[in-house]
């Protein structure tokens, strides 16, 4: 896990970055007040943000920051995923100016600590509860991720709108994902039947991966694409259905997010 100290001074660069920006936008003082510089420490913003985000009528956020709380106490590896995600997204997107703006404004990144929750809540045979995490971060954030699907860390969803992940989808660490893509089924098979997406893979805007497939190291799957089958390590894929157009295994696609082909 990220050391104490580096957690700490990415949080003291988040709350020095917003200082100044309440000086360049006063008019969200009050906003930067209450979602980050009252906060002691990053796991408390978060935990405060995602359940003002999720709250609603019958379920107060007060309730939801507690059990947010809980499984970031009690879950090295969420906090860990968290900050990498943060990371990733200030790294990856070249709109991205400050490491506040992932954790304030992008519903991409909020989706999948969303899910870290939910996964938690999920392995604890709280699956009600995780299902609750699923439905309102659909609704909120526009992303559909099944409590049950196993993210690694360094993750990226850009946009999210539209995205959905099956049950049994397995994502590895460093891959980008774009609004509109699906991981899914291919019908109504149980068991493992999810696609299975490994490091450094770029999944382009509205492609399609379907079934108990395994999307190999550094692959790129072009923009509205259809995936039926294993991709190799290192391959670019375009079309529907998905065929081979180029192979080059030492670029990492989800790090270069190009999404021409050749």
């Amino acid at each position: 896990m990220k050391d104490k100290e580096s957690i700490e001074n990415i949080w003291n660069t988040i709350q020095n970055e917003t200082q100044k920006r309440v000086k360049a936008e006063p008019v969200l003082a009050s906003f930067f007040h209450t979602t980050i510089l009252e906060h002691s420490s990053f796991s408390a913003a978060i935990a405060d943000l995602i359940a003002n985000d999720l709250g609603s009528s019958s379920v107060q956020p007060m309730m939801l920051r507690s059990v947010i709380k809980d499984a970031i106490n009690s879950s090295e590896e969420i906090l860990e995923g968290t900050m990498t995600d943060l990371i990733a997204a200030k790294e990856k997107d070249p709109s991205c100016k400050y490491l506040s703006e992932p954790l304030l404004f992008f519903k991409g990144f909020k989706s999948l600590q969303s899910h870290r929750v939910a996964s938690w809540l999920w392995e604890n045979s709280r699956h009600t509860l995780a299902h609750y995490f699923q439905s309102r971060t659909s609704e909120v954030y526009g992303v559909d991720i099944h409590p049950a699907a196993k993210l690694g860390k360094g993750i990226m969803i850009d946009h999210g709108t539209g995205v959905v992940i099956g049950e049994t989808s397995v994502i590895k660490d460093n891959v980008s994902i774009f609004q509109g893509v699906t991981l899914g089924g291919t019908g109504k098979e149980t068991g493992d039947r999810h696609p299975k997406v490994m490091e450094g893979v770029l999944l382009s805007a509205s492609s399609t991966v379907l079934g108990n497939v395994e999307i190999g190291r550094n692959a790129k799957i072009a923009a509205g694409s259809v995936v039926l089958e294993d991709v190799k390590e290192g391959a670019t894929v375009a079309g529907v259905p998905a065929k081979e157009v180029s192979q080059a295994v030492d670029n990492v696609p989800a790090d270069d997010i190009d999404h021409l082909i050749e």
